[in-house]
């Protein structure tokens, strides 16, 4: 008698066990939509999240969509995941706040979601590059090569939370020296070298003196470098963020272009994926937004800089 007692008792103890301890529920399929997969920095991302989700389960799905940086066409991918059953969608928010209710309407189909690159209002967690840092650290370059005094211009961008981040943390750093005159800061360049061509043709127009410019991301830095070119402007100093594989290239070659603050598109997939890992598993993360840290690429470094499309 005493052993069957003993032996129910041990049947209900497990019973009551909680899920995650009972088994961990695994990634089985991912829905991720990007800003635009013609864009070798969300490329190197699907690679990354692709590289993780098969090392939690070799048997998942990974579906990778370009958004083309349109809302409408964004919120139709999402529809699309929840109605194939995914269950972790990673999503690159074309607008940060617009993108809500579709990723409320995720969640409440018992999906995790997770932002990358940029915040996403609504979902479970956000992993992204510390842009703020990112922009400090391009425009304090920017500083020490003009020995604090000139006139710099904030080539700015698409207004989603990284670009004003990468502004806020450049214009930070260049208040502190009163000898340094901002000529301009609100022109959107668009994030594209054609947006950075014209732009910066725009500028070596209306001012005969340019000594650095801070562009928000490397394909407007290499237009602003193409532009100067044309325009037989030299002694340009050209800093920005992302260390695509483009600026790798104009920092080795004859360019202006002369820093970049780097990003890990595949290591913000990683962590994201692990993360997404976490909340389906009922472990939110102790902070809804995790930062990874960014390092200055720089012509006197380039060579030992291990770039997006590095073996992994």
């Amino acid at each position: 008698m005493r052993k069957h007692l003993v032996a129910l008792a041990v049947v209900a103890a497990s019973a009551t066990l909680p899920l995650a301890a009972q088994a961990q529920q695994q990634i089985k399929s991912v829905g991720i939509t990007l800003g635009s997969m013609g864009n070798p920095f969300f490329v190197a991302l699907a690679r990354g999240a692709e590289a993780k989700v098969k090392q939690l389960n070799p048997n998942a799905k990974i579906t990778a969509l370009s958004a083309d940086y349109d809302l409408n066409k964004q919120f139709s991918q999402i529809d699309g995941f929840i109605a194939a059953g995914v269950n972790l969608i990673l999503v690159n928010a074309v607008d940060a706040k617009a993108i809500e209710p579709a990723l409320l309407k995720a969640k409440k189909a018992g999906i995790a979601v997770v932002g990358v690159d940029v915040a996403a209002n609504g979902a479970d967690a956000t992993v992204q590059t510390n842009n703020v840092q990112a922009g400090e650290i391009a425009c304090q370059y920017i500083v020490e090569k003009l020995g604090g005094k000139g006139n710099v211009i904030i080539q700015n961008g698409p207004q989603v939370s990284a670009v004003i981040d990468r502004v806020n943390g450049c214009k930070s750093v260049l208040k502190k020296s009163p000898d340094i005159k901002i000529l301009s800061d609100d022109q959107d360049a668009k994030g594209s070298r054609e947006g950075g061509l014209n732009v910066m043709q725009s500028h070596l127009t209306r001012f005969p003196k340019i000594d650095a410019v801070f562009a928000i991301n490397d394909p407007q830095a290499v237009g602003t470098d193409l532009a100067a070119k044309q325009l037989n402007r030299k002694n340009i100093i050209i800093t920005s963020v992302d260390g695509a594989p483009d600026i790798e290239t104009a920092l080795k070659s004859d360019t202006q272009v002369q820093a970049s603050a780097s990003q890990d598109p595949y290591m913000i997939a990683q962590k994201a994926v692990e993360i997404g890992q976490d909340v389906l598993n009922g472990k939110k993360p102790a902070q809804p937004m995790t930062l990874l840290p960014s390092t200055l690429v720089t012509r006197a470094n380039v060579k030992d800089y291990k770039g997006w499309s590095a073996p992994r």
